[in-house]
């Protein structure tokens, strides 16, 4: 009798234990704002959903899909999503009311950097760039050439950074056209097209290095790049809060220098009022199982914490910042 009542009390001890760890351990379903789905967002998405259920197992994290970085600043501001991965430049022309934002949206926090290797790749027909002697991108501008340029699409972020660089060498929209070319706006499944049909010469897009568009197009039509000059590069940099970027030599096969250009970077942001405890517990897992996200494609391999936690454009929600500084970043 006695052995049946202490195995009783035991059994209802752990049944009480057990009903008090289910009680109070901690589950999420959140949302996170993207892009368009089958992209990389959508894949660090997963990456995101995978750390949080590995460290609070029965989590959710819902992938949203989106128009892109802009529209997850409004998204976020709305609360009509918990999380939103948003480029840098995107979210210092919210912060200071740029187009097409009318006014200042100042409400994001940063959680994590997820990448920062998306250059600007100035990509030229190798024969366009013989016959003119294109050595770098200013040389557009000085000689005053009648180039078919082709940009992203109007609206997306890195259409603006290129009428930028375009800016900045001298060869504004308006001059490229005064000179006799013209500069175009398209998506970028469309742009190599122009490119092997010769209605463009020039292609100016972001891109991961060695992105599998550029290698279909280097086999179609010979292909070069272009750099841009120190002074270009800090006109940019300064003007959109992004950073330098220099494409190794050996990055392609038919490029042999070094080639200076720029990047955006994308970052998982937050709301400045989001839960404290939430943001504490999100960012943890994050860089508790950064390996969730370098293993959603190979471009994330470079991901570590370190780089997680090295945003400059936008400041780290309070807690997170406890999180790598814990973390002894």
């Amino acid at each position: 009798m006695r052995k049946f009542l202490t195995g009783g009390l035991v059994a209802a001890a752990a049944l009480v234990l057990g009903a008090t760890s289910s009680a109070t351990a901690q589950t999420y379903n959140l949302t996170l704002c993207g892009a368009s789905p089958g992209g990389l967002w959508s894949l660090l998405g997963a990456g995101v959903d995978a750390a949080v259920k590995k460290s609070f197992p029965g989590s959710t994290i819902t992938y949203q899909t989106s128009g892109g970085g802009l529209a997850n600043v409004a998204l976020l501001d709305q609360k009509k999503c918990d999380l939103a991965i948003i480029h840098d430049a995107e979210a210092k022309a919210a912060i200071f009311a740029r187009p097409p934002f009318k006014t200042s949206i100042d409400s994001m926090s940063t959680i994590a950097q997820l990448y920062t290797w998306a250059p600007m790749q100035v990509i030229v027909n190798a024969g366009y760039a013989k016959e003119h002697n294109l050595t770098k991108l200013e040389d557009i501008a000085t000689q005053k050439l009648p180039a078919q340029i082709v940009l992203n699409r109007r609206g997306n972020i890195v259409s603006a950074i290129g009428e930028s660089m375009l800016n900045a060498i001298g060869a504004s929209p308006e001059n490229v056209k005064s000179w006799g070319g013209d500069v175009q706006y398209a998506a970028s499944s469309e742009q190599g097209d122009l490119m092997r049909d010769r209605r463009a010469d020039i292609l100016i897009n972001s891109l991961f290095v060695n992105h599998s568009s550029i290698r279909e197009l280097a086999s179609a039509i010979d292909v070069t790049l272009l750099p841009i000059t120190d002074e270009t590069a800090k006109k940019v940099v300064d003007e959109w809060d992004i950073q330098p970027f220099v494409i190794p030599a050996d990055a392609y096969q038919w490029n042999d220098k070094d080639t200076l250009t720029i990047t955006v970077a994308a970052q998982l942001f937050v709301r400045k009022d989001a839960d404290e405890k939430m943001v504490t517990d999100i960012t943890k897992a994050l860089t508790d199982n950064v390996a969730e996200l370098q293993g959603v494609h190979k471009a994330m391999a470079p991901l570590d914490v370190k780089l997680m936690s090295a945003a400059k454009t936008v400041p780290y929600h309070p807690a997170a910042v406890e999180i790598y500084k814990n973390a002894g970043l």
